[in-house]
């Protein structure tokens, strides 16, 4: 080891963090005597899959959970093959050090991953828990003065969860595997968060659009003084009729319809314009003026999800980007820990923040008294700070140096933490009361409100976004004439708005996480990775900003809610939250509360070692079992999960995959996607089958689009038969396109050593199924075509057609061809001409762009839609985004294509791989080494069988602990622990 990281009396320091960027942020602050290594996220973790569990437990029934549920749920960690080498130089490095410092995350997964690396790295120096919330100078140092030990319930409560969403995404898994279709996840939040969009989706699909019509007046009275901004005239909307109140768009209800429709006076067209007329020639009056102070508070620093809320909402971020621009921000020292429940502000950052009040808007603006800010967040799990600008002095977005996304990202947080320390914002709201009485005899009132702002305070700084982009934000004003009761007014214009009900808005990821908090549903740090899972299984696509469930979802979520109710139900979902909360602050303990929610209340099983009520009452884990005897939990037998997936009889397949449509129409989820099926001919035969789009929103399948879809052509186009084979020939609507393909006799082997395959090719772009042609498709199965021999290499060559277009091929050598029609044009003279050219290693001539989308917000750029070797794609001219599978290159709209822009430069560029040299090793050398790798491993088998027959105490000894070793850790930064989002989808069970 260098000198030059020895410590005065001579010692060395082991410093390991989760991710090499904050490795290199901290090692510029430690100096010597310290080496800082990254773990590279979770070092162990349970097996991921059947080939990752050690030999010795493949036989054991549990072996397939990695969760030894007949031995107090006793864990089974793993090291994963890429994570050996990590491992193996940390074990290096720690040989050559004097103390361990643990420097993971501070909260429930840091914890666990540094009793992990103590675990694996069995250190025989001391051990110290190095923990701080920002990566500044002072706070690393600080952290390093004052280190602290494990903490174990932390270590439990990550244990407890990890085992427990284990243990749902591989018991429910397999049954969405066998009842819907293979590959699809079960997550104890996932599954929840997929409801909440599907049942969205519900309300607009049962939506039924309604009209109502109300007046607006403008009104005048004497001529306002323009000087002190008066201004003279004002409108009113018709509030009420009679004293009977007008209906408005907060009456209807998620249905489109009225709620009351007694209560209320619905005015529909006609009834509008007669009372509109009968009130032109009204003597109105003002009947009331309401005036009262105004005063809005500052809105509290951000925490995780009103961070993610808001750069979705101002600067267009997905939660995923969102955090992943935070992690950055983080790991290099400008920001605080961006996982956090809190609001609070920690004394030095509440100094900093109205020091820049003062410096920036003026004392005026700064509050006698620091403000604090109460948690909203039930059972917050860290004492972390809110996020907010690191140090003790808060650095100005100018003084960052920071650009793009990290820029934009930074001033949001920079800007919500100096507002939240200034003062209020102060003003007067009036409330105008208009009346009079029409020609007919009817009293109609109008009502006018308004608001002016005196003082700005922190709206100066800062204005928070509106999830409704018609809301008013809190800094608008609308100011009316001074009026008093009692004053004459003429209505200069009675206008009559005609208004039709909207059907309940999507979720977008923003609100989407703002109903999860709500609901106390998973914790508020794991939901961009919800999110994000929820997206890549295809249960929701994106259109625009909005979720939009697939029909797969519907699937999924309907079978759930018929025979695992209370798994989706969400006070079962909250309750359970509770309690993995309380066994974390130790008023309930793991294993005879994973007892219950796996065998169930008082089943065999469910008895043993550590048994017991858990502490605290309330315990939810019980009652999941419910389930078991009826889809909404009302059953007294109290099981678990193993006897609710055990029984699977009364499920029907095709019934959960089936939706009616209309008319006898029925949408079907099948195992390649969705289709619709019309009636039925004949009793007892399917009817006919149209595909549907897989990016068709569920809410716009209608009775006629379905049978717009079922009219179209379909099946196969026999076109002929084929003179040399005798086989029929037919064209077919694939879901990757049009294509032709002979008939195979019946009988032909498709599967084994004999098997024959069908001759198939794709239809040109300038085919279609409707004019094809027999001798076309023909020329098409004739591919590829021999051009002729190269007289000089004697090889062929050939024209065809391949994933990225036409080519020409002789030996190894390919070249582009410029159209496909040109396959079967082409001569050997223009082949051979090609050929004598160099072939062209830089790009070719640049494509005009497929779509302009406009400016891209962040970067300011032009972007475009192109199309490139692998499809088609979105750019600034900077950051290159590939269009994701439901991205129509036609109809994408400017929002999507500036989100994907904005996740991919969060994720930063790619990083490459530098290639590994195998060094060449002596005899006498591996020799060394196999004795070594034998010692070890006897070691480690005699560890790991004391483990297993140990049995786990309510300390968990560290013996118990040491099965095994660690699992693969996804892309290496802290942004992306493997149970950061706290589920186990089971997808790889």
């Amino acid at each position: 080891m260098s000198p030059t990281h020895e410590t005065a009396n001579g010692g060395r320091r082991l410093v390991i963090v989760e991710s090499p960027a904050k490795a290199k942020t901290i090692k510029g602050y430690l100096g010597p005597g310290y080496v800082v290594e990254a773990s590279v996220g979770h070092i162990r973790d349970l097996p991921n899959g059947a080939a990752e569990v050690p030999a010795k437990y493949k036989g054991e029934p549990w072996a397939r959970l990695g969760v030894n549920v007949d031995h107090d749920f006793q864990p089974l960690y793993v090291v994963n093959s890429d994570k050996k080498d990590q491992v193996k130089k940390l074990k290096e490095l720690l040989a050559d050090s004097d103390e361990l410092l643990l420097a993971t995350d501070e909260d429930r997964e840091g914890e666990a991953i540094a009793w992990h690396l103590q675990e694996v790295l069995k250190p025989k120096v001391p051990v110290k828990r190095m923990v701080f919330h920002e990566i500044t100078k002072d706070a690393i140092q600080n952290a390093v003065r004052n280190p602290r030990t494990l903490n174990q319930r932390l270590v439990d409560a990550q244990e407890t969860r990890r085992i427990l969403d284990r243990l749902y995404g591989y018991e429910v898994s397999p049954v969405l595997w066998k009842k819907v279709m293979p590959r699809l996840s079960a997550g104890r939040v996932q599954s929840v968060a997929t409801r909440l969009v599907v049942e969205r989706e519900r309300e607009r699909i049962a939506f039924r659009s309604a009209e109502y019509w109300d007046l607006t007046g403008t009104f005048a009275g004497q001529a306002g003084d323009a000087s002190a901004g008066d201004p003279g005239t004002f409108g009113a909307r018709l509030v009420s009729v009679d004293g009977r109140r007008v209906a408005q768009g907060r009456d209807f209800g998620p249905d489109g319809q009225l709620k009351d429709p007694a209560g209320v006076l619905h005015l529909d067209e006609e009834a509008a314009r007669t009372l509109a007329a009968a009130l032109e020639n009204t003597d109105f009056a003002v009947r009331s003026v309401e005036s009262k102070p105004y005063r809005r508070s500052p809105y509290a620093p951000f925490r995780t999800t009103t961070l993610q809320q808001e750069a979705s909402r101002k600067l267009g971020f997905g939660a995923k980007a969102t955090m992943q621009v935070a992690q950055k921000l983080y790991e290099n020292g400008y920001i605080t820990y961006m996982r956090t429940d809190s609001t609070t502000l920690s004394d030095t950052a509440v100094a900093a923040a109205r020091s820049q009040v003062t410096q920036l808007y003026g004392s005026d603006y700064l509050p006698d008294k620091p403000r604090t800010y109460a948690g909203k967040v039930k059972n917050a799990q860290e004492a972390h700070e809110a996020i907010r600008p690191s140090g003790d002095r808060f650095r100005t977005p100018a003084e960052t140096g920071l650009t793009g996304d990290q820029f934009k990202l930074y001033e949001l947080i920079w800007k919500r933490t100096v507002a939240s320390q200034m003062k209020d914002a102060v003003g007067q709201s009036v409330t105008v009361k208009v009346g009079g009485r029409s020609a007919d005899g009817r009293d109609a009132e109008f009502s006018a409100s308004g608001k002016v702002i005196t003082f700005h305070g922190f709206l100066k700084a800062y204005v928070e976004g509106a999830d409704d982009p018609n809301a008013e934000l809190d800094d608008r004003e609308r100011r009316l004439p001074q009026v008093a009761e009692g004053d004459p007014l003429r209505a200069e214009d009675m206008s009559v708005d005609g208004h039709a009900t909207k059907p309940p808005a999507r979720y977008t990821e923003a609100t989407l996480v703002k109903e999860l908090e709500e609901r106390e549903i998973g914790r508020p740090s794991t939901y961009a990775s919800i999110i994000s899972t929820i997206l890549d299984r295809r249960y929701v696509f994106k259109k625009g900003t909005a979720l939009v469930p697939s029909f797969l979802s519907f699937a999924v979520v309907g079978l759930l809610e018929k025979h695992f109710g209370r798994l989706v139900d969400y006070d079962f979902t909250a309750k359970m939250e509770d309690d993995l909360d309380r066994i974390a602050a130790g008023n309930a303990e793991a294993i005879p509360w994973l007892r219950r929610f796996y065998f169930g209340e008082g089943a065999e099983g469910a008895e043993g070692a550590g048994g017991g009520p858990a502490a605290g009452g309330g315990d939810s884990a019980a009652s999941a079992a419910s389930a078991a005897d009826s889809g909404n939990g009302d059953g007294d037998h109290l099981g678990g999960l193993k006897e609710l997936v055990s029984d699977l009889g009364a499920i029907d397949a095709r019934g959960v995959s089936s939706f009616p449509v209309g008319e006898g129409i029925t949408l079907r989820v099948g195992r390649y996607g969705p289709y619709v099926e019309g009636p039925s001919e004949k009793e007892g035969e399917p009817g006919h089958r149209a595909d549907v789009p897989d990016d068709l929103p569920p809410d716009e399948l209608t009775v006629d689009y379905a049978k717009e879809l079922l009219a179209k052509p379909s099946g196969d186009f026999e076109l002929g038969t084929d003179p040399d084979t005798g086989r029929p020939i037919v064209a077919r609507d694939g879901r990757y396109g049009p294509y032709v393909t002979e008939v195979l006799p019946e009988g032909t082997p498709k599967t084994g050593k004999n098997a024959v395959k069908p001759r198939t090719a794709s239809l040109f772009r300038s085919m279609s199924l409707e004019t094809i042609t027999l001798e076309q498709a023909l020329k098409l199965l004739s591919l590829p075509r021999v051009v002729g021999v190269d007289p000089e290499s004697g090889n062929e060559i050939t024209a065809q057609n391949g994933r990225y277009g036409p080519y020409m091929k002789k030996g190894t050598d390919s070249r582009s061809l410029e159209s496909e029609e040109q396959i079967f044009t082409i001569t050997l003279e223009q082949a051979l001409e090609i050929y004598s050219k160099p072939k062209q290693r830089g790009r070719a001539a640049a494509k005009p762009p497929l779509k302009e989308l406009g400016t891209d917000p962040q970067t300011e750029r032009p972007v475009v839609v192109k199309d490139g070797r692998f499809g088609p794609y979105v750019t600034d001219g900077e950051t290159n985004a590939t269009l994701r599978r439901d991205d129509d290159p036609e109809t994408i709209t400017p929002e999507r294509g500036f989100e994907l822009l904005a996740e991919k430069r969060a994720k930063g560029p790619a990083k490459k791989t530098a290639k590994k040299t195998a060094a060449k090793k002596s005899t006498s050398a591996k020799k060394t080494t196999a004795k070594k790798t034998a010692a070890k491993s006897t070691a480690g088998k005699s560890t790991a069988t004391k483990s297993t027959t140990a049995k786990k105490t309510a300390s968990k000894s560290t013996a118990k602990k040491s099965t095994g070793t660690a699992k693969k850790a996804a892309g290496g930064s802290a942004a992306k622990k493997s149970a950061s989002g706290g589920e186990d989808s089971g997808a790889d069970a």
